[in-house]
């Protein structure tokens, strides 16, 4: 497969690079939804992990590393080495996880520093121009869209994990076999083709996430296992709470292990193509497992700010830099990936990028360097923007402060009351509120968290990014609810909700709406109605019968600047909204065949 040339969207900065000898290829692997316990070599006695567990050996890890609660702010502070909240990122869906395009991401400092770049799997920052991985410093890129496959996302017939229809450099097309398979062996191909070269790989997969779509023979194995809480160490800490979904653990244990032997493929290639000396490859996850299941006996999972949420594995493999089975303790988080990266490839950025993290590189090569304390902040509820003391969380290297409640909107009002405090040193796993014990340590992680909040929220503030309509970088874009914002009645991915697009018109153009509304995901049946299509203050009616699914509006024209876009299809004084818009304009001679949909 080619590497389609595009024009890159402008960083803010650029690093320096200096000669400080060879630098190393890099593999970053993220897995989504996978948790801490998740694996044979974190106490799993159940779960088939061999070459993870071998990388793991190979490597140093560090043992208190932290990320987001979910998986879009995550991401986007893996890919500046910036708190989420400075990016634009602050949720996972309905137009809160499009990353601004002013940030630096790690792949433009590389790919502008000599390395090819090269993501296979889930982006999830932005599924439009100018917000795509090939617009942020991505020399390939091979994701499918949205937050995971079966979301509105999807292109038509794009709704499974087998045989995904997936964005090749731009392009729609129709892969064969598993997905996680698939982008494997793209990263393969693609490593192979670019050994001669520096390179780094970035292989985040959308697998365990749900819809729990597994092949059979990996799903077997663990469907005919006694997977109930019971069979689990639950001696220490936290007990597994809740009654188990055993199958729906079968299905997750299975997605794994497929994950696990595509790892131990990717390293026998890099020994194969004599790589492995000078590769740095990194596996981490992204948030705590989707489920209560086994996870080392710490507190709750995916979406909260307790260790369960939070915690995760990270190792560091480097051979002759990096000693396999070396440890560190001290406190690390996704915002020090990127220094890290940099520092293992000779790359100044210290006058030149604004980040949040440092480089743990002295702490995984065993160096014993000055490390100062320092606090990291975690924070993640639904709604556009942050609010105070919701659902957040502040850790020293020796405390840890909590407020685990009002994760959905409206849910809860908290003030200061609802701190919770734990001493790390003597219990990890949350299991003693000492807060009423130590107030002058409260007071302290508080104000800390007070001022970083206001903070982050100065860098650019919460106004979304938007989606640029008329770019010759892409034609034709499709809106869909993952990025639409809610209107003022609700909504997000019911049949029944409503929404509106947040565009920038970069050159005054005539557009083609083509508005799709799939009968059976909104509920609609045979029911005829009326569509409308409002840009800005114009609207667009068009009588639509009760077989129609989708209706094109042709030749609007629309001037350069913001426009909102919202279309509703409307019974009896019912309004929805639709599901998919497809913007598209006429260009001179054919389209680019880089942006069609293909098979």
């Amino acid at each position: 497969m080619a590497c389609i040339t595009f024009t890159l969207y402008p960083p803010a900065c650029l690093a320096n690079k200096t000669d400080h000898g060879q630098t190393p290829n890099i593999i970053l692997i993220m897995t989504d939804d996978m948790g801490y316990g998740d694996l044979g070599i974190k106490g799993n006695p159940h779960i088939n992990t061999p070459h993870i567990d071998r990388l793991a050996s190979q490597s140093a890890e560090m043992t208190s590393f932290y990320v987001s609660p979910v998986c879009a702010p995550t991401r986007a502070s893996l890919m500046t080495g910036r708190y989420n909240y400075r990016t634009g990122v602050t949720d996972t869906w309905v137009g809160r996880a499009m990353m601004d395009t002013k940030e630096v991401t790690l792949a433009e400092v590389l790919q502008q520093n000599g390395y090819t770049t090269g993501i296979f799997g889930k982006w999830h920052l932005g599924d439009a121009y100018p917000m795509r991985p090939m617009d942020q410093g991505f020399d390939e890129s091979l994701i499918h869209l949205g937050g995971g496959i079966g979301q509105p996302s999807d292109p038509p017939g794009g709704s499974s994990y087998f045989d995904p229809i997936l964005q090749y450099n731009g392009q729609a097309v129709h892969t064969r076999g598993y997905c996680t398979d698939v982008y494997f062996d793209a990263a393969l191909k693609w490593i192979k083709q670019n050994r001669s070269q520096r390179f780094f790989a970035y292989l985040p997969t959308n697998a365990p996430h749900g819809p729990f779509q597994v092949p059979e023979s990996y799903y077997a194995p663990y469907r005919n296992a006694d997977l109930s809480n019971e069979r689990f160490p639950q001696t220490v800490g936290h007990k597994i709470a809740g009654k188990a979904n055993t199958d729906r653990r079968a299905r997750i244990f299975g997605m794994i292990t497929n994950i696990d032997d595509n790892v131990g493929r990717l390293l026998s290639q890099l020994d194969v193509l004599g790589l492995s000396e000078n590769t740095l490859v990194l596996f981490m996850t992204d948030n705590g497992p989707n489920g209560q299941r086994y996870n080392a006996g710490m507190r709750a999972q995916k979406g909260s700010v307790y260790e369960g949420g939070i915690r995760t594995v990270f190792f560091a493999r480097w051979p002759n830099h990096i000693k396999p089975g070396h440890q560190s303790d001290r406190i690390a988080a996704h915002i020090d990936v990127m220094p890290t990266l940099l520092d293992a490839c000779h790359i100044d950025y210290a006058n030149t990028l604004d980040v949040d993290g440092r480089s743990l590189l002295p702490l995984l090569t065993n160096r014993s360097p000055d490390w100062p304390d320092r606090s990291i902040f975690f924070q993640w509820h639904r709604g556009d923007t942050p609010l105070p003391y919701r659902a957040c969380a502040v850790r020293s290297q020796n405390w840890k402060l909590v407020q685990p409640l009002g994760i959905q909107e409206g849910s809860y009002s908290p003030g200061v009351s609802g701190f919770e405090l734990y001493d790390m040193t003597r219990n990890g796993l949350e299991m003693h509120n000492v807060a009423d014990d130590h107030p002058e340590v409260m007071k302290h992680l508080i104000e800390q968290y007070d001022n970083w909040l206001t903070d982050v929220g100065q860098s650019r503030g919460y106004h979304p990014p938007r989606i640029h309509l008329g770019s010759r970088h892409q034609n034709p874009i499709t809106l869909t609810r993952q990025d639409w914002r809610k209107t003022s009645q609700g909504g997000g991915w019911e049949p029944d909700a409503r929404g509106h697009w947040l565009t920038f018109v970069t050159r005054p153009k005539s557009f083609d709406f083509t508005v799709r509304f799939p009968r059976k995901k909104l509920g609609l049946l045979n029911t005829p109605g009326t569509l409308e299509l409002v840009i800005n203050k114009a609207s667009y009616t068009a009588s639509i019968d009760g077989s129609s699914s989708s209706h094109q509006f042709r030749s609007i024209h629309i001037p350069k600047g913001n426009a909102r876009i919202e279309a509703r299809f409307w019974n009896n004084d019912k309004f929805q909204g639709v599901y998919q818009i497809v913007v598209s304009y006429s260009q001179n001679g054919p389209e680019n065949p880089s942006l069609m949909f293909c098979r």
